[in-house]
């Protein structure tokens, strides 16, 4: 059977594992739970507070306690410092360090700071990390103006408030895997919040599996063509990889994986969650890194060989970001609160959270997945086997299958054996593999390679 799309429940239809293979996908009842505490007033009190330092442009002070980036962080970290009081797994960290001019956007020594709160995971044999993030600071028309009120509800009060939310909602729970929550800061001025961590975490050997960055995603509607939906959300990823694409062409080329990088992948997992978990949200898979000729944290990520993808909303409004607060010709500019839609920024924070839980509450994934050719590729069958996860108790595996033509997988079948022969032919279709946890959470699928 096949399933284009998923909601509450998938029915999987077998075609060679046997009488146990068809099985529905339920929804995890603590990740719905979850979901439901999500609430669009707590959003509108973090997004009123954040525009209420007037001005949080990462030159800004960083000395008065009312105004300014300085202040806004350490508002940031006091609320993750609440939610760490209930939760001895949650730790919260400043990640500071000094920026020089850069004869750009940086004009003098930069005081930055990345506002972390990290729930560490319960199983200490699990060493991945899922990252949430947004950025704290905001500007207006001239980038290096850190004087005048730039209140950035929406670029980026909205992300930003998205990552608070999601903290305090995970905050009352624990997972195998640890989950990071991070404010950036400088992403405005050429992405250096996200370049440090991305930097910092390959010097330390993070196991990074997914990094989802929320950049804009709290207004319905669009300039020029006043376009206005609330149900739908972009998540943009990258389909070759940026880091050693050189090394992997070749092989990408030869099987044509050219849509089936790693971020591709995981934004596929978002959009599966978004339409099992939040309804009336439809997530639109976008075949960019980010936006055209434009970027967000989530680059450097990418570029330091993670999986990582960006969370936008559907219609922009370039009369919000990068203004001066002005009318001109009846036109208000301004990335003011009052144009913030909170029904869809709680959806949009919702599909954040049922991603990373799902994610932190799945195994690793299999390991070493073949397509088994024998004495030679030819032939209408496909057989595939793999190797159990690194960590964590399975329950079984899901095998993924779409045509080559297709944006999203098609089928997914279970089967609780590591190797399966499928009647249908490698030329037409591909294929993954995911662990599943005993209770049915997936993990992120993996695409086999070939072995003979």
């Amino acid at each position: 059977m096949r399933v284009r799309r998923i909601i509450s429940l998938i029915a999987t239809t077998c075609f060679a594992f046997g009488a146990n293979s068809q099985v529905l996908i339920q929804r995890d009842q603590v990740i719905e739970k979850m979901v439901a505490e999500v609430s669009s007033d707590t959003l509108r009190t973090y997004i009123t507070k954040l525009v209420s330092f007037g001005t949080r442009h990462t030159l800004s002070t960083t000395s008065d306690s009312r105004r300014g980036i300085g202040a806004a962080r350490e508002w940031i970290m006091s609320k993750f410092r609440n939610f760490a009081a209930s939760n001895r797994n949650l730790s919260v960290e400043l990640d500071k360090w000094i920026l020089p001019p850069d004869g750009r956007r940086i004009d003098v020594n930069a005081d930055m700071g990345n506002a972390m709160a990290i729930l560490r995971g319960t199983d200490t044999a699990d060493k991945r990390i899922f990252i949430i993030s947004g950025h704290m600071d905001s500007r207006v028309s001239d980038p290096l103006n850190r004087l005048s009120d730039a209140p950035g509800a929406d670029d980026d009060g909205s992300g930003t408030a998205a990552v608070i939310e999601c903290a305090r909602v995970m905050s009352g729970h624990s997972f195998p895997a640890t989950i990071i929550f991070v404010a950036f800061c400088g992403e405005e001025q050429g992405l250096f919040g996200g370049q440090h961590l991305a930097e910092k975490a390959t010097q330390n050997n993070w196991d990074i599996e997914a990094l989802l960055n929320n950049d804009i995603i709290g207004s319905n509607n669009s300039s020029e063509t006043n376009i206005i939906s609330n149900n739908q959300v972009r998540i943009f990823s990258e389909g070759l990889p940026a880091f050693d694409l050189e090394k992997k062409a070749a092989a990408i080329r030869f099987s044509g994986l050219e849509n089936d990088g790693a971020s591709r992948q995981l934004a596929r997992y978002v959009k599966e969650m978004g339409e099992r978990y939040i309804p009336n949200l439809d997530p639109v898979l976008i075949y960019r890194a980010d936006r055209f000729q434009r970027g967000g944290d989530q680059v450097p990520f990418i570029q330091h060989g993670y999986a990582a993808i960006r969370i936008t909303e559907m219609n922009e409004n370039y009369t919000r970001q990068h203004q001066d607060i002005r009318t001109e010709k009846n036109i208000h500019y301004g990335d003011l609160p009052d144009y913030i839609d909170y029904e869809y920024l709680r959806k949009n924070a919702a599909l954040n959270l049922a991603t990373l839980a799902n994610l932190a509450k799945s195994p690793y994934p299999p390991l070493e997945p073949k397509i088994e050719l024998g004495q030679t590729s030819l032939g209408n069958f496909t057989s595939l086997r793999w190797k159990p996860p690194l960590e964590g108790k399975v329950k079984g595996y899901y095998v993924l299958m779409r045509e080559t033509t297709s944006a999203q997988w098609q089928t997914k079948t279970f089967t609780a054996d590591t190797e399966v022969r499928l009647p249908f032919s490698k030329d037409n279709y591909f294929f993954a593999v995911q662990s599943v946890s005993e209770e049915g959470n997936e993990s992120l699928p993996v695409v086999p390679g070939m072995s003979r």
